[in-house]
């Protein structure tokens, strides 16, 4: 197959923000490597379905030989895959500190890693980390830490890999989405939820969605940890 198309892999792609953003980058003319635990077999052609754990080695691997021999290149990175649990601080246990911390922060290194790799090779790429406003402006009553210490340390390593890669043609960035309405968040909480954002909602998955797209089409811009939070992170009202 020609590899001039470009190829987008997206990773917690089965549902929610995930599998709008493969219908987004289809829509766009990408060919796609969409991961997730549970996601179906795809009968696209232009859309490869690799079924696995992100914090397994094993499914980053997948991931890239599957994509790069089918497609031949790997243009943006979209490290979606990540989980939050709301708890008391002294109440997360061990389990909980190991699954985030798989998830949100060795997952991202294991596809990232051969990714950027590809990119350099190719001479451009694009990687873009979901991170979570609570990073910036914590909420009294909405318990974060592990997703603030795992995804501040994403918003950290987007800054870093920005400036490394940056004279090798790699653009990296990160959205830092508010609370989106998602299957995660049952309805009789979206008004609470809501009441968590100055502008007095929550968001929707397509302005994560625009946010990531905006970003795909700045070339000027990297390193950047773009809100997308309705005004929670410029502080209190």
């Amino acid at each position: 197959m020609s590899s001039q198309r470009k190829v987008a892999v997206i990773t917690g792609a089965s549902q929610g923000i995930g599998a709008a953003l493969v219908k987004a980058y289809r829509a766009a003319g990408y060919r796609i490597v969409a991961s997730s635990r549970s996601i179906a077999a795809s009968t696209d052609p232009d859309l490869i379905t690799v079924a696995g754990d992100i914090a397994d080695p094993a499914t980053a691997e997948r991931i890239f030989s599957e994509g790069v021999e089918r497609f031949g290149r790997i243009d943006t990175l979209i490290n979606n895959a990540g989980i939050f649990m709301a708890k008391p601080f002294t109440e997360f246990s061990q389990q909980d500190w190991l699954l985030n911390i798989n998830t949100n922060l060795a997952g991202f290194f294991h596809v990232s890693q051969p990714a950027i790799e590809q990119m350099v090779r190719q001479g451009s790429g694009h990687v873009v980390q979901i991170t979570t406003s609570l990073v910036d402006q914590p909420i009294n009553g909405v318990p974060s830490v592990l997703a603030s210490l795992t995804k501040g340390g994403l918003n950290a390593a987007t800054r870093s890999l920005a400036i490394e890669y940056a004279s090798r043609g790699v653009r990296v960035n990160a959205v830092s989405p508010g609370v989106i309405k998602t299957p995660m968040h049952p309805e009789a909480n979206h008004s609470m939820l809501a009441a968590l954002h100055p502008v007095g909602r929550m968001g929707e998955i397509d302005d994560i969605v625009n946010a990531v797209l905006f970003l795909e089409q700045a070339p000027f811009i990297t390193g950047e940890i773009l809100h997308v939070d309705g005004g929670q992170s410029a502080g209190h009202w």
